[in-house]
């Protein structure tokens, strides 16, 4: 480790949410650390909250493993990487100055500042600040000042020490990941349940996954666009597990036994049988699926109600109420959408009929599961899962690493075990 003389480079977070929980306020924040400290395990980093704020000091050679993480950070609303000054208003004008003439240089014409004052010991007020320091940048002639839409905003924050920013990235909001439970997410490969997934994560839940697979009718070509699709959404969760459960022989067996407008239906309702099993194997509090309603034959409000009916634990759908479109810009926002267009097929797609039903009863669908008799088989695929990690502290590690460190990530072994942290 290096001494702490050597972390010369400081990152500021702005906490959102989490300063509204009042008493709870410090749970979040512990979590939100936690999960920093994680991320950044293989690089020279620290990480500790303030006063509504976030701070991670590094060495120069941490920087970018560093904003990785904090790009992908869930509970903050923003980041920027900030020069701290000695707490003088010469300090902070000196500090302005240099954003300014790195503005100009990248093209900017106009500024505007903005100050915060914590600490109410400090001679001048927030105004103050910002009026003696934009003197110097506007008295050069270096940028004109723009209140209303400026080129650069350049920050000012005078707290236990003064921080000077400009360059502010907006990320991922929402609550740390880990303060609200697990669940278990049906993760395919189409576009909408990773952002299911994450869209959980923003609310502060830890989220593992499982994938059916019906080799050969499925290649591994798909399995291994799933497995990249967890990879990227374990990045905004820290990290998760991917259960890949062989589903040929239920698949099979659906297709011999149910009406063919059912087929689909029925796999939906084995796929919520599994998932169940697994729920309750590694402790889910819930079920996470990325349907939205009215966007496919087997989204209907009557189908879906057949579908919870199956599930044994409360049935989440994040997407439900969004359309297409805004699913897609999230993909792409979360870098999933190239992975998720791959021409793949999965399972679903592949066995699926020509009408299916639309209008399924949850009495129709009991009898039509119960004369397949097909739990034998469903517990049999559950058994046979393979289970891989996938964690961010990997990918920052395998990238960016200042210090050794070994890599989780990859297929686990002795997954029989009755719970995965």
């Amino acid at each position: 480790m290096e001494e702490d003389n050597d972390y010369t480079e400081t990152y500021l977070g702005k906490l959102g949410e989490l300063t509204l929980k009042g008493s709870n306020e410090h749970v979040f924040e512990k979590q939100l650390v936690a999960n920093v400290r994680l991320a950044l395990e293989s690089v020279d980093a620290k990480a500790y909250t303030k006063s509504g704020r976030l701070y991670v000091s590094c060495t120069p050679q941490s920087c970018a493993g560093v904003e990785y993480a904090l790009d992908r950070l869930i509970g903050i609303t923003g980041w920027a990487k900030v020069v701290k000054t000695e707490k003088s208003i010469e300090a902070i004008s000196a500090a302005v100055m240099e954003l300014a003439k790195k503005a100009a240089a990248a093209g900017a014409k106009t500024f505007k500042i903005e100050s915060k004052r914590e600490d109410k010991a400090f001679p001048l007020n927030s105004y103050e600040i910002s009026a003696q320091a934009a003197n110097g940048v506007f008295d050069s002639g270096l940028l004109a000042v723009d209140v209303h839409n400026p080129d650069v905003i350049i920050r000012v924050e005078v707290r236990a020490e003064c921080y000077v920013y400009s360059d502010q990235k907006k990320t991922c909001r929402g609550l740390p990941v880990g303060v609200s439970g697990k669940g278990l997410l049906l993760l395919s490969g189409g576009i909408d349940s990773p952002v299911a997934g994450y869209r959980m994560m923003r609310r502060g839940m830890k989220v593992e996954c499982v994938y059916f697979h019906s080799y050969p009718y499925t290649s591994e070509e798909a399995q291994k666009k799933v497995e990249d699709l967890a990879r990227i959404i374990a990045d905004y969760g820290v990290d998760t597990h991917l259960n890949v459960i062989p589903f040929t022989d239920v698949q099979m067996k659906i297709k011999a036994k149910a009406p063919k407008e059912y087929t689909t239906l029925m796999l939906r309702l084995c796929m919520m049988k599994a998932a169940n099993l697994l729920a309750k194997r590694i402790g889910a509090d819930c079920i996470i699926t990325g349907e939205s309603l009215g966007q496919v034959a087997s989204q209907t409000i009557q189908n879906l109600t057949v579908t919870e009916h199956f599930a044994e634990l409360p049935l989440l759908r994040p997407l439900v109420g969004l359309d297409k479109e805004e699913i897609v810009d999230t993909s792409i926002e979360i870098g999933t959408y190239e992975t998720s267009i791959l021409p793949y097929e999965d399972c679903c797609v592949l066995f699926s009929p020509r009408h299916p039903v639309l209008k399924a009863t949850i009495a129709e669908a009991e009898a039509i599961y119960k004369e397949m008799d097909i739990d034998a088989l469903v517990q049999k695929a559950f058994e046979e899962r393979r289970i891989f990690r996938y964690a961010i502290r990997d990918v920052i590690g395998e990238r960016f690493a200042t210090k050794p460190f070994n890599s989780q990530s990859g297929e686990c072994k002795g997954h029989n075990r009755d719970t995965i942290s």
